[in-house]
């Protein structure tokens, strides 16, 4: 096995008494094609949030760090574990529940989402706001930006997906998920946007503005009285070819897309 990549992640877990605050870059190694985590393996912790942090990303070029917390901020770390800027002038009024780089170079940004029931756009160069998108009616779990930086999409408690031009700063239209929200996530090589909505997947054809399909899990229980599982994260293969999702009976579900699928 050769070390290939370094990785990210929030640290949530929690005893009695009181929560971890930090971040933790970790190594990895890939064997046979898979990516196998190197247990206990941490490379850096960044220390600095006050209170959980719910959400981290790299940028694309895998310089920066950037993390939003409980703690109402949204900090820019390097990889060496140093905060670079604390966002705080204009932040969320709550939680900072998501936070994403665009990955587009020439329109260097960072979006955010809070459960202020706002999408945050700022600009990375001096980490001050842009834009303020305004019009979901229930505290927001999740933003994604689409693979050439000109979108994002935001989801939440409303259960409605809001479609977002990063360029100009304005909304275009919003998607009916009739469900809440827990995750969206944009295919990389087709028009489409995943959402995570309840026990369920929904995934539009943006062109069209219609559902391509509808994935459910099967779930095998002695009651019929059992709620199903929600799905809470979605992550596509870089081909674009399957898309994995973690739910909340522990389970990580992988579906593939077959000839024909539009």
């Amino acid at each position: 096995a050769s070390l290939l990549a370094l990785r990210a992640a929030c640290e949530t877990q929690r005893d009695r008494h009181k929560a971890r605050e930090t971040i933790r870059l970790w190594a990895e190694c890939l064997q046979n094609d898979q990516v196998l985590p190197l247990r206990g393996t941490t490379t850096r912790r960044f220390v600095g949030h006050t209170k959980d942090v719910l959400s981290v990303a790299f940028s694309s070029d895998n310089r920066q760090i950037v993390s939003g917390s409980r703690d109402k901020t949204i900090k820019l770390w390097n990889t060496l574990g140093v905060c670079k800027y604390t966002v705080q002038d204009e932040s969320h009024s709550e939680w900072v529940s998501c936070v994403r780089f665009s990955p587009n170079s020439s329109n260097p940004i960072i979006v955010s989402c809070g459960w202020d029931k706002l999408v945050k756009v700022w600009n990375l160069a001096n980490c001050k706001l842009k834009t303020n998108h305004i019009g979901h009616t229930g505290y927001l779990n999740t933003v994604t930006v689409s693979p050439d930086g000109s979108l994002c999409a935001s989801g939440g408690k409303d259960g409605q997906a809001m479609l977002w031009d990063l360029n100009e700063g304005k909304h275009l239209y919003t998607l009916d998920g009739g469900d809440i929200i827990n995750a969206l996530c944009f295919s990389p090589n087709r028009y489409w946007l995943c959402a995570a909505t309840g026990p369920s997947i929904k995934i539009w054809d943006l062109e069209g503005k219609i559902i391509v399909d509808e994935l459910k899990q099967e779930v095998i229980s002695t009651s019929s009285k059992a709620e199903p599982p929600q799905c809470t994260s979605l992550a596509w293969s870089a081909d674009g070819q399957t898309l994995f999702a973690g739910y909340t009976d522990n389970l990580v579900r992988v579906w593939q897309v077959t000839i024909g699928t539009r």
